[in-house]
């Protein structure tokens, strides 16, 4: 049942690439909030027949016929995606793509699991187990950069555990939310197990971050925001996960350019670990430390090499990088740029919003690919997460300070190390404080994997068994199958 919101009021969805009205949604409000969390209690609560005891099978059967018409909507969710963030229409089919095994991922996990953890009492008149339950009620926060790719991260596992929830997308990119929300009513999930609220994070994220029906708050966007609502979710002694985004290190050592196959590959995976989706991806490479004594050459076709990617509408045949998200985003970036170059930065291409073109509007948001050289630790570029199309260079002249460097963060979200030598590679790797460590490559995630940062890029862990484990409780159950008196007291 879709319902206004309960004020009345809307926004406008803003198209990044030429600041039209894609759409009006509901601007909810923390009367909504409460409304959607009434209605996930009551789903999860309601007897016998609730959502927590359907049978696995046949949740996990819900999520295979999700990723298939996810699949059957495939073009019309990438356009959705492409026209609601900015990103190229390609990036949008392999999010979909990505969606789609993320359900067949859980949904295969759940059914493949035993029905429970055997433990030893030590007697064979005790049957002593440990089973999972679901949490109960999960309130889903997810960003405006990955919009779907995020909502399935949290929905699939939480759905498949036997949760019910209420996600709230960004109000900035809400529209492949509301299309999977439907995806999800066609496949035949039960009325209030999924609840989506429109709005902003103030008031409705916080109102079911705090709210005392919620058991468990997840969690996806910026530090500031995050520690702010995960701390009023912790005081009301919820379960919490949170991802805060990360500032990446892209560790580049001399011996992976001494063949020129090798210096091509290492700046393109530098492009792709910068400039995918204009950087708004938490694990962006924005941070290249790169060996001083190839760093001239390679900065120099690097910046070339940016210098040619076609900017522009993401819908459009041959653009390869869209416009940021918003004016807000863009102004940001701008201002980045600007204190850089204040604090010394070397400005080696873009810099700047480009020129309109057929495929550029001239009211879009549109900001080009930018090198900025000769940085270092104290500059607020190096320091802070900017979510945009800029590329930092840092040098290095031994192993033990491209390690210090990369490490010199209060984020650990994701890194990379390229070297020509499979022992150094594998040692750097090792010795990095952040949660996925990409070697000779940039990007790939693997629905079995867990993601998950150190320090400041959050708490919790999604995709993979720990994945689904975020969104379940343990319990013990201890079978004495002999029960005698215990006799401790007289009587």
């Amino acid at each position: 049942m879709w319902l206004p919101a309960a004020s009345g009021e809307t926004r406008e969805v803003l198209d990044p690439a030429d600041a039209t009205t894609l759409q009006l949604v509901s601007e909810g409000g923390a009367k909504d909030a409460d409304a959607a969390v009434e209605a996930a209690r009551r789903a999860f609560d309601n007897g016998a027949g609730a959502w927590p005891r359907t049978a696995v099978a046949e949740r996990s059967a819900l999520l295979r016929r999700v990723a298939d018409l996810l699949q059957r909507d495939r073009e019309e969710i990438a356009l959705i995606e492409s026209r609601d963030t900015g990103k190229t229409l390609e990036e949008g089919r392999v999010d979909v793509d990505d969606v789609t095994n993320a359900f067949r991922y859980f949904a295969d996990l759940a059914m493949n699991e035993s029905g429970g953890r055997v433990v030893d009492a030590g007697s064979p008149d005790v049957h002593s187990v440990v089973v999972h339950e679901p949490v109960g009620v999960c309130a889903l926060i997810t960003p405006w950069n990955y919009p779907l790719l995020q909502a399935s991260w949290k929905i699939a596992p939480a759905l498949v555990a036997g949760n019910t929830f209420v996600i709230k997308p960004s109000e900035v990119t809400p529209l492949s939310t509301v299309h999977l929300i439907k995806l999800l009513v066609e496949a035949g999930l039960p009325a209030g197990v999924a609840n989506l609220v429109t709005g902003a994070g103030l008031p409705v994220g916080q109102r079911l971050a705090e709210h005392p029906d919620v058991d468990l708050f997840s969690f996806t966007g910026g530090l500031v925001s995050g520690t702010k609502a995960g701390s009023a979710a912790v005081a009301g002694a919820k379960k919490i996960a949170l991802e805060l985004g990360g500032k990446n290190p892209n560790v580049v050592f001399a011996d992976a350019c001494a063949t020129d196959e090798g210096f091509d590959t290492a700046v393109d995976q530098a492009l792709n670990a910068a400039f995918i989706h204009s950087g708004q991806v938490c694990s962006a490479g924005a941070r290249l430390i790169i060996e001083e004594s190839v760093r001239d050459r390679f900065v120099a076709e690097l910046a070339r090499r940016a210098e040619k990617i076609k900017l522009g509408r993401g819908t459009e045949d041959g653009v390869e990088c869209g416009p940021v998200v918003s004016q807000q985003q863009l102004d940001k970036v701008e201002a980045y740029v600007a204190s850089a170059l204040a604090e010394g930065a070397q400005l080696r291409c873009g810099g700047a919003r480009p020129e309109p073109s057929d495929v550029r509007p001239a009211t879009g948001y549109f900001y080009a690919p930018t090198v900025l050289d000769g940085c270092h630790r104290e500059m607020k570029v190096i320091r802070e997460e900017t979510f945009g199309p800029i590329l930092t260079v840092e040098t290095f002249t031994t192993e033990d300070e491209a390690v210090a460097l990369a490490n010199d963060t209060e984020y650990g979200l994701a890194g990379a190390v390229f070297s020509g030598d499979t022992a150094r590679a594998r040692r750097v790797a090792a010795r990095l404080r952040h949660g996925t460590i990409w070697i000779n490559d940039y990007h790939p995630y693997l629905p079995q994997a867990e993601w998950g940062g150190f320090g400041k890029s959050g708490i919790g862990r999604e995709l993979g068994p720990a994945g689904l484990d975020e969104y379940r409780e343990s319990k013990h159950i201890y079978e004495n199958l002999r029960p005698e008196p215990v006799r401790w007291f007289a009587g």
